[in-house]
């Protein structure tokens, strides 16, 4: 993108020995013009990783753009890819283009490829195989582009072929360079450098005064887990940086979380997807919290999938025999919020049928 600082949304911070292997592998596969397939954990910085390798790239100079596949529902997914003209749909009042051609020439980065619909899947197959595209609102295609696809996931891609949920030819299309993405926990000696790089960018955004963390404080930070690796990481320093008043950050200053972690382990993923449904069952059932207050923020932000959601969801219309009335209740909204609930629930694809557990 003409002006972007590529210095501070693509260098990789830290210099162990995994990390180091990425950022050579990534500035060698950058050269070929090949479509990419990053797969890690939530956090670990896919988009990173995306944004260095078109860096590398031949077509560095023209744009990247970025696209969530998770945050959109599916009219307006397509829409976001492909474009749309006027009239196509309700508040479509003019043309609008769509994100591969905005990034013809360049680089289009797909993150959460793995939520796209089965419908969004075929679409996208045709435009890999074709380059064609087709807005929304048209029966025939309007131009060929030529963009480089990087797509991302922390989900298993085999396992969701296994169960029917994404198209193994679309998979094969995407996996052709496979990049992984080490948790934060596996170079757990690049925890200072970061610690140093975030303290000084949440100082100078902030307009605060510099801060240092003492001795026990980096050691804590070291040795904890990070289930939310990087971004978690990011997100503890801020709260550091706004929350501390001394220039010396002690550990009484750290968060309940990071001073009294909950044991974390490596489990495998299907583990640690049930995982995340029980902390967010817990949240909503036991501590009384709202839907709207605690998942809906966490979806919107991208920490949590539609399949997190959607198991959620599962989840508590069992207990409520098929009645999502009841489903309203136990997520502490009120009734007139039922409505509300369906509608979020649908439009991203987060609707399961009440009638099996009837």
């Amino acid at each position: 993108m003409p002006g972007m600082n590529y210095d501070r949304y693509c260098d990789f911070i830290g210099s162990s020995s995994e990390l180091t292997r990425l950022k050579e592998k990534v500035e060698h596969i950058a050269r070929s013009d090949a479509k990419i397939l990053v797969t890690g954990e939530s956090g670990v910085g896919k988009e990173l990783v995306a944004r260095r390798i078109h860096k590398f790239s031949p077509r560095a100079t023209w744009p990247f753009v970025a696209v969530n596949c998770a945050g959109l529902p599916e009219a307006l997914l397509e829409s976001q890819l492909f474009g749309h003209v006027k009239g196509s749909f309700t508040g479509a009042y003019r043309d609008r283009l769509g994100q591969f051609e905005v990034a013809d020439k360049g680089t289009v980065f797909l993150d959460e490829v793995s939520e796209m619909t089965l419908r969004m899947q075929g679409l996208l197959l045709r435009f890999l195989e074709t380059g064609e595209l087709q807005k929304v609102g048209l029966d025939r295609q309007t131009r060929t582009v030529n963009v480089r696809v990087v797509s991302a996931t922390n989900r298993s891609l085999r396992e969701m072929i296994a169960e029917g949920t994404f198209r193994e030819d679309l998979f094969y299309r995407l996996d052709v360079i496979h990049v992984e993405v080490p948790p934060l926990r596996e170079h757990k000696e690049d925890v200072p450098q970061l610690i140093e790089h975030f303290l000084k960018r949440f100082s100078q955004n902030g307009g605060s005064r510099p801060r240092t963390l003492a001795p026990e404080v980096i050691g804590m930070l070291v040795d904890h887990p990070w289930p939310g690796n990087v971004r978690e990481l990011e997100n503890a320093i801020e709260h550091l940086v706004v929350t501390s008043r001394a220039d010396v950050i002690q550990v009484d200053d750290m968060p309940l979380s990071i001073r009294r972690p909950r044991a974390v382990a490596v489990r495998p993923k299907v583990e640690r997807r049930r995982a995340v449904v029980d902390d967010l069952y817990r949240q909503v059932i036991d501590e009384r919290q709202s839907f709207w207050t605690s998942v809906y923020p966490m979806y919107m932000r991208r920490d949590i999938t539609r399949s997190n959601v959607r198991d959620l969801v599962r989840r508590v219309l069992k207990e409520a025999r098929g009645n999502y009335k009841i489903v309203t209740r136990l997520f502490n909204l009120q009734p007139q919020d039922y409505k509300k609930l369906l509608n979020f629930l649908r439009k991203h694809d987060c609707h399961v049928p009440f009638k099996e557990y009837r």
